[in-house]
């Protein structure tokens, strides 16, 4: 019995086997076609095709991950499509984790603040572009402003003594230049009876205008514009613009030392063919904050060092720098 079992099984494997290499046959070849023959002694090596690296780039994390994509998504895809390099935006977590990682060859492009980028260019980082900023220009400044009707407050001289809330610590234009500006003037960070930074992880700008506007304190430092931002939130005939500080280059895209001089002249060329006249590259550079992109070189900031190194002499210059 069992004998007879064992040979039906390999009976229906024979025919199973049968079948499929029929089916086979018929798939490979029809009446039509001839035989192909062979010759395995022929060999072609195959060889892989090398992966092209990624050009890196990153944004000085001055906003969280999820909105530093979303600024400066359309850039990348646009830079992407005109010269045709792999570029990947990567997002540090910190100002000196952004640095670090320029320094290591990391980020191959950095966009950052001009205080961060003259500590990149110590490790052989060069400028090529920077943004034209909302208004048109390719600078920024500070503004410091008082109640227009404090009258204890006609100059810069009168604010000695006087009780004065900045932006943040690391504030360029909300601080860092309007202390320069002080300093020019003979006034240091003592001789005021109280210096305050904004409350809150956001919203700065507007709440030191609220805070003079009223009356917390006598004096408050800015970014130039943020008036026009909260035109029609506040009350602007109560408030005067006491001073301006000297323009400063604005934000600043570096390529890291030894990047390829061909990468970075197409990524340039991309740039600059941007205008904010045609809609469609009006929205990319809506989307990023800018207005523009123009070329700049490692001189357009040497004025940035040497507010630098007047900070520094006063020990007010903070390891990183916002705007």
């Amino acid at each position: 019995m069992q004998r007879k079992r064992n040979a039906a099984w390999a009976a229906r494997w024979l025919f199973l086997a049968l079948a499929l290499f029929a089916l086979a046959g018929a798939s490979g070849c029809g009446e039509d076609e001839p035989s192909v023959r062979v010759n395995l002694a022929h060999r072609e090596e195959l060889t892989a095709q090398p992966r092209q690296d990624a050009v890196t780039y990153a944004y000085l994390p001055q906003y969280s991950h999820a909105v530093s994509y979303e600024r400066h998504r359309q850039l990348l895809e646009y830079l992407r499509r005109e010269t045709g390099l792999p570029l990947r935006q990567i997002f540090p977590d910190t100002f000196d984790e952004h640095i670090e990682m320029v320094r290591r060859g990391e980020i191959d492009i950095s966009f950052s603040n001009p205080f961060v980028y003259i500590q990149l260019a110590e490790d052989g980082a060069r400028a090529f572009a920077r943004i034209v900023e909302p208004d048109g220009r390719p600078y920024f400044r500070g503004q410091i402003i008082c109640r227009a009707d404090n009258r204890s407050i006609k100059s810069l001289k009168d604010c000695r003594g006087k009780r004065w809330i900045a932006v943040d610590a690391n504030s360029a234009g909300g601080y860092l230049f309007p202390l320069g500006l002080f300093l020019d003037n003979g006034i240091r960070r003592n001789d005021f009876a109280q210096l305050a930074f904004a409350p809150g992880p956001g919203g700065k700008q507007e709440k030191v205008v609220l805070s003079v506007h009223s009356g917390a304190y006598d004096l408050g430092s800015i970014r130039k514009g943020t008036l026009d931002i909260l035109a029609g939130k506040v009350d602007l005939s109560k408030i005067r613009v006491l001073a301006e500080t000297p323009d400063y280059p604005g934000w600043v895209y570096s390529a890291r030392k030894g990047l390829d001089p061909a990468i970075v002249k197409k990524v340039a060329r991309a740039m600059f063919a941007l205008d904010p006249g045609r809609p469609d590259d009006a929205r990319i550079l809506s989307a990023a904050g800018v207005r523009g992109i123009v070329p700049a070189t490692d001189d357009d900031y040497d004025a940035v060092r040497e507010l630098a190194s007047k900070l520094a002499e006063d020990g007010a210059l903070p390891s990183v720098v916002t705007e």
